[in-house]
């Protein structure tokens, strides 16, 4: 994975959270208001079904997304709600936040009322502001409007600990504190969590690093459990394609175990997404093979080039390397 490439992957994280690309919409007041519209259903397999099948049609889904998607299968689907809040632009822009919700999160609401239909008032009340809702319900699904007041005490407490909520970053594209509250109170972004981070001693961390870890479930016990791997120059990044692609400390230790401690870490990356073990490069090595690089072994697993394989192609004379062993496999150069 290149630089660019993961340059790319971090920012359409933050884009889930700080919905970039937006402008202040709708009532923005000296009391930090926002409004906009928002709609509910109850999780069910149908609509993860359905979730699947855009993703595979290949509906725009950024990573940040997908990981939420993959939780949510997760859920108890007695005791979740999905909601979608959304606002308008100006010029015509929509920029949605989804997420699901315990109905205990959600103070006026309930499973029953859901079913029954009907109008409804309730509030999802965090440490960033609270957001307001009225609307209606029916069929289990439901839409209407919101207001979200943030909580100035909140980006007060937050600065003193060194994340500060009305600073830009290079994600930002023109947010406003507002906007950064509001993703706060819907990820529900708290002193607590920030004390928690800072408390693993990763290093100097940013606004941005508070919403990655709630996206990610990122606490300071899988930071320093990350950290103790002895893996040089994990950042918060790294740790957010962690949680992404599945790299826990063990599965670290494991491959630095098996000489690739000098490895970038998008190394690890690129061994999950191939599904490389331990095991596998054992295999391999046991045949013969020696120096392999990460990109080699890729090659190999691409192309299904086990242990069986291996000796079959060196009993027929097929050197013993790893581009001869690809061109084997698809055909080419094969001997009669």
């Amino acid at each position: 994975m290149s630089k660019k490439i993961c340059m790319r992957l971090v920012a359409a994280l933050v884009f889930a959270v700080l919905l970039a690309g937006s402008h202040v919409i709708s009532e923005v007041t000296a009391q930090n208001v926002l409004t906009g519209e928002w709609t509910a259903s109850l999780s069910n397999a149908a609509d993860k079904a359905k979730r699947k099948t855009l993703r595979k049609e290949g509906d725009a889904k950024n990573e940040g997304e997908q990981f939420e998607d993959q939780n949510a299968e997760k859920n108890d689907e007695a005791g979740k709600i999905h909601l979608n809040f959304e606002r308008r632009s100006d010029k015509g822009g929509r920029n949605q936040m989804g997420q699901s919700y315990d109905f205990a999160e959600l103070q006026g609401l309930t499973r029953a009322q859901v079913l029954s239909g009907g109008p409804v008032n309730f509030s999802l009340v965090r440490e960033a502001g609270r957001i307001d809702c009225e609307g209606t319900f029916e069929n289990g699904k439901g839409s209407g409007t919101f207001r979200f007041t943030g909580n100035q005490s909140f980006v007060s407490a937050m600065k003193s600990r060194g994340f500060d909520f009305e600073e830009n970053s290079m994600f930002d594209r023109g947010q406003q504190p507002e906007d950064r509250l509001f993703a706060a109170a819907t990820l529900n972004v708290t002193t607590a969590l920030a004390d928690d981070l800072l408390s693993a001693g990763f290093g100097k961390l940013h606004a941005d690093d508070l919403f990655k870890a709630a996206i990610f479930k990122i606490d300071s016990r899988f930071m320093r459990e990350m950290k103790a791997t002895g893996f040089p120059g994990l950042d918060m990044e790294d740790l957010v394609k962690a949680r992404i692609f599945k790299i826990d400390a063990e599965f670290v230790r494991e491959v630095t175990q098996i000489g690739f401690d000098k490895e970038p870490f998008e190394s690890l990356v690129k061994m999950r997404i191939f599904k490389i073990t331990p095991e596998y490069i054992t295999e391999v090595r046991n045949e013969g093979f020696k120096d392999l690089s990460v990109e080699d072994i890729v090659k190999m697993r691409i192309f299904k080039i086990d242990s069986e394989f291996i000796r079959q192609a060196k009993a027929e004379g097929v050197p013993l390397e790893v581009e001869r062993l690809v061109q084997r496999r698809i055909g080419v150069g094969r001997r009669d």
